[in-house]
């Protein structure tokens, strides 16, 4: 399953959200630094409004969605690349997640300290950035000094590719800006895949806000310009999340709430690890299924069982709006809405799929 880390200043309200977002009381939300010490693991469904249409026609027992695992990291405070705080054990807990969701405040509240006695988003994140950016080139710096040495031997002409690389990003960090921001080819990607570099995880930034998106304008607070941004109030939304759905819902009428600020950041967060999510649909179950984008037949079946790679045969694929109107499988075999699919198709966002496998 993949993960997404939850990082952010001491104090931002990020064991609000995570508690919020796990309907739990997982993390102990306290107004101190250093609440949160080891990493609180939370799996959260992510909603999809496709499975009970398709459930309502295959008359399902079940339906199953897909899944993230969002992880609560320890607040990071300057010094972390050095060690300062929790910052070794917070760098190391960040380099297992897949993608980064970034917390910042924007709320005034007397009653909660910031570490820097001021509310200032875009001042925070430059912080935990560049503690980002200096761990990782203390990353680039080691493997550099190191190929460089090889490099002067027998190995030279294998290792000019990589050192070349290596000195793009030794640039890149001495300048305090992240490697995601570099364009590498398809050798260079192979080296930088290597480095687990902080900075080459997809990030987003939760701004956490002083009352719901709906009630004010906050869409001048941008932390950094051509990053996902999204807006919520964390106090709020752990209150929504304690609340039976139907009131939950009837909560969220009377703020002019359309969708939870969880269930954005949740979405968000599927499109950050740049997956698509497939169907199945039967009696048995009406099921999501996750694969990263650009993945073929095979690789789908895969997911579903690893047996299914080698047995994948051929595959039924009808879009999920077109299963629901046509009433089923044999409704869009009828109306040829239905196509047969081989070993390179390549899946799509709401695919409906039923593999042919060999056993």
């Amino acid at each position: 399953m993949l993960s997404i880390g939850i990082v952010g200043l001491p104090n931002v309200g990020k064991s609000t959200l995570f508690n919020a977002l796990t309907r739990s009381k997982q993390a102990d939300a306290q107004n101190y630094p250093f609440c949160t010490i080891e990493p609180n693991v939370g799996v959260v469904e992510v909603p999809d409004v496709r499975l009970q249409k398709l459930s309502d026609v295959s008359k399902s027992k079940k339906i199953i969605p897909t899944a993230i695992e969002f992880i609560d990291i320890a607040g990071i405070v300057k010094g972390a690349s050095e060690g300062e705080g929790l910052g070794n054990k917070f760098l190391s807990h960040i380099r297992e997640v897949d993608a980064i969701v970034q917390v910042v405040r924007s709320f005034e509240d007397s009653n909660v300290t910031h570490v820097h006695n001021k509310v200032d988003p875009k001042g925070d994140a430059e912080i935990i950035n560049l503690e980002l950016v200096l761990a990782d080139w203390q990353t680039v710096s080691k493997r550099l000094e190191k190929v460089t040495k090889e490099a002067k031997g027998v190995k030279a002409k294998e290792m000019t590719v990589e050192l070349g690389v290596l000195e793009k990003l030794n640039i890149q960090m001495e300048a305090g800006k992240p490697a995601r921001l570099l364009e590498f080819i398809d050798d260079e990607e192979l080296i930088v895949r290597d480095l687990h570099l902080l900075t080459m995880k997809p990030m987003m930034y939760v701004v956490n806000i002083d009352d719901v998106p709906q009630s004010a304008d906050y869409n001048h607070i941008v932390v950094e310009e051509g990053i996902s941004h999204i807006y919520v109030c964390a106090q709020t939304e752990a209150e929504i999340a304690e609340l039976p759905l139907e009131d939950a819902k009837e909560f969220m009428k009377d703020l002019g709430m359309d969708q939870s600020g969880l269930d954005k950041i949740i979405t968000a967060g599927y499109k950050l690890l740049d997956l698509v999510t497939f169907l199945t649909s039967g009696e048995p179950e009406t099921r999501a299924w996750t694969v990263k984008n650009g993945a073929t037949g095979p690789e789908a079946a895969g997911v579903i069982h690893t047996d299914f790679v080698k047995g994948y045969i051929k595959a039924d694929v009808t879009n999920w709006k077109d299963f629901v109107e046509y009433g089923g499988w044999n409704g869009v075999k009828e109306s040829g809405k239905m196509q047969l699919v081989g070993k390179d198709y390549v899946v799509k966002d709401g695919d409906v799929c039923y593999f042919h496998v060999s056993t």
